[in-house]
């Protein structure tokens, strides 16, 4: 059986330059990442990250620059950011929450993390406040299951909550 071949890049697609959609240090991070690998296609992910950092989330225009930097088609890099949670698609914002939904964390408080969120914020999972500061997903195991319920909070974990600790990161959040 013989592949399919793979469409060709759009000329806006093939024109992205990563240099100039990129700082200079996020070039030379780029730089250095790929020379971590024996192929550079296998940095992607540490990339995306670095990408991620820079620029809050990865428009489709962000992507293309992963993709050209790397000499992958976009939809290459799209596949491996749309496959990961950790990769946002759309904006977020400013602080962003991961409640763990697994099943430890539900049994011991999760839904009423969530109900914190919506009553303090007035935001359900994959909404962001109207001020930008802060948006609230959904993680199916954030591998603390000893301390739920518990969230991550820009990748630093809060364990064993309740509603009160919950309201309490929040305010300092704000």
């Amino acid at each position: 059986m013989t592949a399919l071949p793979l469409p060709k890049p759009r000329a806006a697609e093939a024109a992205i330059d990563p240099r100039k959609h990129f700082s200079a240090a996020t070039i030379a991070t780029f730089d250095a990442l790929v020379k971590q690998y024996p192929e550079a296609r296998a940095a992607l992910i540490p990339m995306l990250h670095v990408a991620q950092a820079e620029k809050g989330w990865l428009a489709k225009g962000t992507l293309a620059a992963v993709g050209a930097y790397l000499k992958l088609p976009p939809i290459r890099v799209y596949e491996v950011a749309s496959f990961y949670p950790m990769f946002h698609l759309e904006p977020v914002g400013r602080h962003v929450a991961w409640v763990c939904r697994n099943i430890s964390c539900d049994l011991r408080g999760a839904p009423q993390i969530v109900e914190t969120f919506r009553r303090a914020c007035g935001i359900g999972p994959g909404e962001t406040t109207p001020d930008g500061k802060l948006t609230l997903k959904l993680a199916e195991c954030l591998g603390a299951c000893t301390a739920a319920p518990m969230m991550e909070v820009d990748g630093e974990y809060h364990e064993n909550l309740d509603p009160k600790k919950v309201e309490s990161i929040l305010r300092e959040l704000r």
